[in-house]
């Protein structure tokens, strides 16, 4: 085990805010933080684990041992008839691993192409996109207990899923409370893809490539490829633009909230919940607010897509948060809905 001093992190987050970590250990296994929990120095101290960094913003230097999820991996448990079984290490960079399945034959994972991220992390967020979420194609993982070092195992039930949220997200107040934030570090996530395979084709985006190209019936690469190009059109790169992607989820009301938005504002973006809630378009929100485009210092709302925050150049963790925190007081002031943010303010 080598623990690092004063470690640049701007290169292991997305917004690219310089910040350093005081003290870093890279995580490539189980014995990794076995050894780190069983040494007397270390084993006590604050940490923070960190994956692909892109769902953090940092707001000055990391005080907590920073564990960097560096584990490997990616294989095929089970090829059946019904489903394939695959399984991939907590620190294999999620698109990759999206793009590895389909080129192993193994569709179900297309619609969730491109977000950024370790494979670890996307079970704490319960990432989803175009009409697909983790959950949807989730078998099982392992963690280790950090206060322990037990590891242990835990199906979707027991990660608790949500929008954008998951057991991992929560801390439990004492013992026996719902919550494994701060305390679980997980180590593999297994995946199981459903056969036959089914396209998932409901979302706007992709009914309109499947107008514009005249393909009703697209393979899952095909998919692929679409959300890719969606995801590109509308997202900045965070390697040359720093961002976290959708800064603010996405919220829900119920129909009777809907229709008095509506009454008010005509053109507003929503989409009704099979639960009987309607979701609202967070963008078209901060949009109609009039802050595409606007910054405050060097951190900015992105212009093709109000729903990003970006880095202008040299943007701190403050900057980031007071642009949010004006955007939330936008939004409720006009609407009367308090927006959510994704990221994990450090």
């Amino acid at each position: 085990m080598i623990v690092e001093q004063n470690v640049p992190l701007q290169a292991h987050n997305s917004f690219g805010i310089v910040a350093k970590a005081r003290m870093l250990v890279r995580v490539r296994g189980e014995a990794d933080v076995q050894q780190l929990l069983a040494d007397t120095e270390f084993g006590v101290i604050p940490k923070f684990v960190l994956g692909g960094g892109s769902n953090i913003v940092l707001t000055g230097d990391v005080k907590p041992l920073v564990l960097k999820i560096e584990i490997a991996g990616r294989r095929v448990l089970e090829d059946g008839p019904r489903a394939v079984l695959l399984e991939a290490g907590a620190g294999e960079n999620w698109h990759d691993f999206v793009t590895w399945t389909l080129e192993q034959g193994h569709p179900g994972l297309e619609n969730l192409a491109l977000i950024p991220g370790t494979t670890g992390a996307a079970p704490v967020q319960n990432v989803g996109a175009y009409g697909v979420e983790l959950q949807d194609r989730f078998e099982s993982l392992d963690a280790i207990d950090l206060f322990t070092g037990k590891i242990f195992t835990l199906n979707a039930a027991q990660c608790a899923f949500g929008y954008r949220d998951s057991v991992f997200k929560h801390v439990a107040a004492k013992e026996g409370d719902f919550g494994l934030g701060g305390r679980a570090l997980i180590l593999r996530v297994r995946f199981r893809l459903p056969k036959p395979w089914k396209p998932v084709l409901g979302y706007l985006d992709l009914q309109r490539k499947m107008h514009e190209t005249g393909i009703r019936e697209p393979s899952a690469r095909q998919i692929y490829d679409w959300v890719c190009a969606i995801r590109t059109a509308k997202l900045p790169d965070p390697r040359v633009i720093g961002n976290a992607g959708s800064f603010f989820k996405n919220p829900t009301v119920t129909p009777e909230q809907c229709q008095d938005i509506i009454a008010r504002e005509p053109n507003i973006v929503h989409y009704p919940m099979p639960d009987g809630s309607v979701k609202l378009a967070a963008g078209w929100l901060i949009d109609a607010c009039g802050w595409k485009g606007k910054s405050v210092g060097n951190a900015g709302v992105y212009e093709k897509q109000a729903l990003v925050l970006v880095n202008r150049g040299g943007a701190t963790g403050g900057e980031v948060v007071t642009l949010a925190r004006a955007i939330q007081t936008s939004v409720y002031e006009r609407f009367g809905i308090r927006l959510e943010p994704e990221p994990v303010v450090v």
